[in-house]
């Protein structure tokens, strides 16, 4: 080999270190002034050739030769996940590789409150999944989902735990279940399971109390004594008389709950003015502290009435009951 062509090979390998540190560096501050981040969405079997095109094209990488050349090397190029990605212009393509291959893409945050019920959830699934409210609504709605759930039914109301979550955009609606559904699973502890066996309650009926405790109570220090009322007329086959659970039978809301309404769904199980018991199922998702109140409950009154504010007044005996009545009625 001549002195040229030793020069030209030294050359070479000083060279290409050089050129590929260089490309593959963060970009400088001024480009990160002006553009800090980026979208890249990156489609279900999209080529290696596909995602960097879309990099260069967003300056997230000033080399797409390169950048396939750096991937095949640290044998990367099949980890990339699909997604859609917030990413900071300018930075390293290591963490840019990094990213891409942990599936961290651009997330939601989605909150189920206390006492929701599944025509209340829908929509929020519904706008997570990217699916329609009807479809959603039909399959929450569907026969054999709580089995499916893995959860004591009748259907999936109840058990879709209220909770602030964080899914990904587009996931399927199957995977928004499965977490809530493993969330409401959590709640379960050894100890609750203990104090749900003292009580000889199924779990679907201390869940459908809870969720009858949650639908009344406005104040969660109140939910224990409202137990403790429901569990001493279930001891003594007294008719809960709950609100909540004709409110559900009728399908929505009702900010007064007449007479006529009551007897418009007099056959239906969840009508508790008409039927002893509890319903069949849960009227609503509970929240831990309604579930700690179901399972202790305190037993000192027999009745409550609900004064303007959302507080109750709770009694022992009838002729107080009548006297709290007329008390919350001056309020109104």
């Amino acid at each position: 080999m001549s002195q040229k062509q030793q020069w030209t090979t030294v050359a070479t390998l000083i060279a290409v270190p050089v050129v590929f540190w260089l490309l593959t560096r963060p970009v400088d501050n001024v480009l990160q002034y002006e553009q800090p981040s980026v979208q890249i969405t990156v489609a279900d079997g999209a080529t290696l050739s596909e995602v960097a095109d879309s990099l260069f094209a967003r300056r997230v990488i000033n080399s797409r030769f390169f950048f396939e050349v750096y991937v095949r090397a640290q044998r990367e190029d099949r980890r990339i996940k699909a997604g859609r990605y917030q990413m900071n212009v300018g930075r390293s393509w290591a963490s840019t590789i990094r990213q891409l291959t942990r599936g961290e893409v651009m997330t939601e945050i989605v909150t189920i409150p206390e006492g929701f019920r599944l025509s209340q959830i829908a929509p929020r699934i519904a706008r997570l999944s990217r699916e329609s409210i009807a479809d959603v609504t039909s399959l929450l709605a569907s026969p054999g989902l709580g089995e499916q759930l893995g959860v004591p039914g009748p259907g999936a109301e109840g058990y879709l735990f209220p909770d602030t979550y964080r899914f990904a955009e587009g996931v399927p609606v199957v995977r928004i279940l499965s977490a809530m559904v493993e969330r409401y699973h959590a709640t379960w502890t050894p100890e609750r399971r203990t104090r749900l066996s003292d009580l000889g309650m199924t779990e679907r009926e201390l869940v459908t109390l809870a969720s009858i405790i949650q639908a009344e109570a406005r104040l969660e220090q109140e939910m224990p004594h409202i137990s403790g009322v429901f569990h001493n007329r279930l001891e003594r086959g007294w008719l809960l008389q709950a609100d909540p659970t004709v409110t559900y039978a009728l399908g929505g809301h009702r900010e007064r709950l007449l007479f006529a309404a009551i007897d418009s769904v007099a056959d239906s199980p969840y009508n508790t003015y008409r039927r002893r018991g509890l319903p069949p199922g849960p009227i609503g998702a509970p929240g831990e502290a309604a579930i700690d109140a179901a399972l202790n409950p305190v037993r000192e009154y027999m009745y409550f009435v609900a004064r303007p504010d959302g507080s109750h007044i709770f009694t022992r005996s009838l002729a107080e009951h009548n006297q709290a009545q007329r008390e919350a009625a001056r309020g109104r």
